[in-house]
């Protein structure tokens, strides 16, 4: 028996990879079924080039044994094997990687590619073992060998028996500490979960003695234990198989196998890409929104695998914010990963692979936003307020990407409908996209400032979500047509009758409206004759950018800066009250302060804001009554 120690590098590679590399210790398992699915590859890519050998499918198989009376756990494989050299070179040189070399050397044959890309897989082993033993024997050798060690003390290599060509590895599980239970590791339910989560892919089968309970033979209630070898793993992806096999239900139960949601998947997205990145891709949109999604426990990321072997169960730079509530798988063999296979190296190909997948799932929304209208706004009505957040994020970064797939309520149409729905329906003569905002569609059915652009039939988009103008305000335009809210100041359709008429009644009671302005002192900028209202007495309109439902919402933020609109008090000269106001502004001021508060405090209520002193309010309406 020949004691060889770690070169020095290899050592130090070694207890950093056993501390701090891997994030699970469960992720053993999968490196080691990994690098025997790649050995029996090897076998494969042997027989293409040597006439003498074949390969029968049914002899290649990994099985996992446990015995946790012996702390014992044994992974067995049908693969190539290794010679003593082999051993030496891939074992005892830590990132030595025998198939990244096989893998450079070869091309891809019928499929089968190579998973190994550095030699540290096979170490990640010695997180959960105090020792390890490897017995292989190669193809073509008639001597086998086994390889020893309990660590980074080094290891041994010494000639053996071992009858079939292949590789024995054998762990030596480490005890239970307070803070670790390897017990779990000797466990076949726990064993089973591992091989499902990381290696149900690969494509050789996994097996595994299964204790089950059957009924005894000629009795009616009384069973007995028995071990059944089963294949564990499903082997062949979904991903992999021809869409034309496949049905709406087979993707739906991917969709519950994988856990990705309690709910079903409203529609799918399968696409397979073979260009200058190469991946396959299973999408799929959720029916319901997930109960913690705008929380901070919810993960956004897509199941990330190379070669059907599992690599993060969240990869987040897989999808934009604004596409978050897209769940699914992505399957690329380009992904350059780090040393543990769990780290993905900020490359090119990650990069094009999500702008692919965010193009993909923006034109397929739009096909089901196209052909299947109903369900389109099913999604909207569960997914709609985080494409808006995704106008908005960013500075508008993403603007043109989403802004096609934004909805809102139409006042002509009684639905939702898309900026490119309303700017097909405008009249030549109508120059902005009007839309007014309030906490419903009915509170804004009844906001009076929307009476002059109702009147003049030109549609008004309703804005009932707190995200809505903010991301409104990044688009700025839709094709070429400006936003302009109810409220706005000047709304822009006063014809120059109407502008002559508010100019003249401006002048003609400057003197009224500069007094009421001087009651209502700083709580408003102006006091106008208004050109907009027709039933009702008064209403708000604003100047500037910031609207009243903005300042609503920038009020109620805990880090509010005291945002505030600048409000203008507009009076309907054609009303009854209007005649009130003119009569007590020469009579009686003391009755033309009553009614200019009442005035403002009923504008105050028709925009949903507090009345600053509700006692007063009551008093000054049970003032007029007496």
């Amino acid at each position: 028996m020949e004691k060889k120690l770690f070169e020095a590098e290899s050592k130090r590679l070694l207890e950093m990879m056993i501390n701090s590399i891997y994030s699970h210790k469960e992720i053993f398992l999968r490196e080691l079924i990994s690098n025997a699915s790649d050995a029996i590859d090897k076998v494969y890519y042997k027989v293409l080039t040597d006439d003498t050998l074949t390969f029968d499918t049914d002899g290649y198989y990994i099985k996992i044994e446990a015995d946790s009376d012996r702390r014992t756990l044994k992974l067995i494989d049908t693969g190539i094997g290794m010679t003593k050299e082999d051993l030496e070179t891939n074992l005892g040189i830590i990132a030595k990687s025998g198939s990244l070399a096989f893998k450079n050397e070869n091309e891809v044959k019928d499929g089968h590619e190579i998973i190994g890309q550095f030699g540290v897989g096979f170490y990640s082993a010695f997180m959960v073992a105090d020792q390890i033993t490897v017995i292989s024997k190669a193809l073509e050798s008639d001597q086998a060998y086994k390889w020893e060690s309990t660590g980074t003390d080094g290891y041994t290599i010494e000639p053996c028996e071992k009858e079939a060509v292949g590789t024995e590895i054998i762990l030596t599980i480490k005890e239970n500490t307070e803070d670790e239970n390897y017990d779990e590791y000797l466990e076949e339910y726990r064993l089973k979960e591992i091989i499902k989560k990381y290696s149900d892919f690969i494509r050789y089968p996994i097996k595994m003695d299964v204790s089950e309970k059957r009924l005894k033979e000629d009795s009616e209630n009384e069973y007995e234990d028995i071990k059944e070898e089963q294949i564990i793993n499903s082997m062949v992806p979904i991903w992999k198989k021809n869409k034309g096999e496949l049905t709406d239900e087979d993707y739906a139960n991917f969709y519950t196998e994988k856990r990705y949601g309690f709910d079903k998947p409203l529609t799918y997205i399968h696409t397979s890409v073979d260009g200058a990145v190469r991946y396959n891709a299973i999408l799929f949109i959720p029916e319901n929104i997930p109960f913690d999604y705008y929380s901070k426990e919810y993960e956004k990321g897509l199941e990330l695998y190379s070669n059907g072997v599992l690599i993060m169960s969240k990869c987040s730079d897989l999808l934009p914010d604004h596409f978050s509530f897209v769940k699914g798988m992505v399957d690329s063999e380009d992904l350059s990963l780090n040393i543990s296979r769990e780290i993905l190296q900020q490359d090119r190909q990650l990069k094009r692979i999500a702008n692919n997948i965010s193009k993909k799932i923006k034109s397929d929304l739009q096909n089901l936003l196209k052909n299947e209208r109903e369900k389109y706004e099913k999604f909207y009505q569960s997914f709609g307020r985080q494409l808006k957040y995704g106008v908005y994020s960013d500075f508008g970064t993403h603007k043109e990407t989403l802004q096609d797939l934004i909805m809102f309520y139409s006042s002509k149409e009684k639905k939702l409908v898309t900026l490119d729905e309303y700017v097909s329906r405008m009249p030549e003569d109508q120059k902005y996209i009007y839309y007014a905002s309030g906490e419903s569609n009915e509170r804004i059915d009844k906001l009076p400032q929307t009476e002059l652009v109702s009147e003049k039939g030109y549609e008004i988009l309703y804005f009932t979500e707190e995200i809505d103008e903010f991301a409104i305000k990044m688009i700025t335009a839709y094709k070429d047509k400006e936003f302009k809210s109810v409220s706005s100041g000047d709304l822009g359709i006063e014809s120059k009758d109407n502008e002559t008429k508010s100019d003249a009644e401006e002048k003609e009671n400057k003197e009224l409206f500069d007094y009421m302005k001087n009651i209502l002192a700083d709580k408003i900028k102006d006091v106008r004759a208004s050109t907009r209202l027709r039933s009702h007495p008064v209403c708000f309109s604003t100047d500037g950018e910031v609207t009243i439902e903005m300042e609503k919402i920038l009020q109620s933020m805990p880090d509010n800066q005291n945002i505030q609109a600048e409000k203008v008090l507009e009076i309907n000269t054609n009303h009854e009250v209007f005649q009130s106001l003119k009569s007590a502004f020469e009579q009686d001021k003391t009755k033309l302060d009553l009614y200019t508060n009442l005035l403002y405090n009923q504008a105050l209520l028709i925009e949903g804001l507090p009345v600053e002193d509700p006692v007063d309010f009551t008093n000054n309406i049970c003032e007029i009554m007496v």
